[in-house]
């Protein structure tokens, strides 16, 4: 059962991911992070719709059940789109906007057919079983299309700082998410999960929120030097 400190963590993840958006409308860059912002908007009115599912069904009631998975894997796809609109940035200047699109598209499908494929032969719930494949397989490949990302900034040599930690914000998140999803399959009752959840859903939409409001579009930084883990590599100034 949920206790005081869920409903807590709750509502503040639901408020720093709505405080994303409003930054980037301060800032003037809700456009150009559309498919970010608009993950975030989604995500902020999905956790509070999560919320009143709970106060009327209760946790553990069907309805709750498929809103949530469904809700997830809706906001997993916007949060794939938002990685392909991080792509789009990086590879601006080569003109593959089409190209990324298509691409996207078609690790979309892949993507799908292969969780249908896993999931085929069960007879009960098959829909559901779908879903919660698809967001599972979802985060091991934006995971693996972050780093892929990351190895194109670097080739790249893309400067921007605050392109370069949104990536890498990211990055950390996919990869925190893919990791506790695997920790959960191998050990169910492991608390991990659920701890490894609440942590990124606090991390992301502060460490996007920071990025838009305090990093300047103007400022560079050494991407070697980022690889290494300094600090002390911003080259531009706001």
């Amino acid at each position: 059962m949920l206790g005081p400190l869920d409903y807590v963590l709750w509502m503040v993840t639901a408020l720093l991911q709505a405080a994303v958006v409003v930054c980037a409308i301060y800032k003037r860059s809700f456009l150009k992070y559309f498919p970010l912002n608009f993950y975030m908007l989604a995500a902020s009115v999905f956790t509070v719709a999560r919320y009143f599912f709970v106060q009327h069904y209760g946790f553990r009631s069907t309805q709750y059940f498929y809103f949530y998975y469904y809700s997830d894997l809706l906001l997993t796809i916007c949060l794939y789109f938002a990685l392909m609109g991080l792509f789009s940035h990086v590879f601006r200047e080569m003109g593959a906007k089409l190209y990324l699109r298509l691409g996207s598209l078609l690790v979309l499908g892949l993507t799908a057919a292969i969780s249908y494929a896993i999931v085929s032969k069960a007879q009960d719930r098959l829909v559901s079983h779908f879903v919660a494949e698809l967001s599972q397989n979802l985060y091991f490949v934006g995971a693996v299309l972050t780093y892929v990302l990351w190895a194109a900034v670097k080739k790249l040599h893309e400067t921007r700082t605050q392109l370069i930690q949104l990536v890498l914000a990211l990055g950390a998140y996919f990869s925190a998410l893919a990791g506790s999803y695997a920790i959960c399959v191998l050990y169910p009752l492991s608390p991990v999960w659920k701890i490894g959840s609440y942590v990124m859903a606090l991390w992301l939409p502060i460490a996007w929120g920071y990025t838009i409001l305090r990093v300047h579009e103007s400022a560079r930084i050494s991407t070697s030097r980022v690889a290494h883990g300094t600090r002390h590599a911003v080259q531009g100034s706001r």
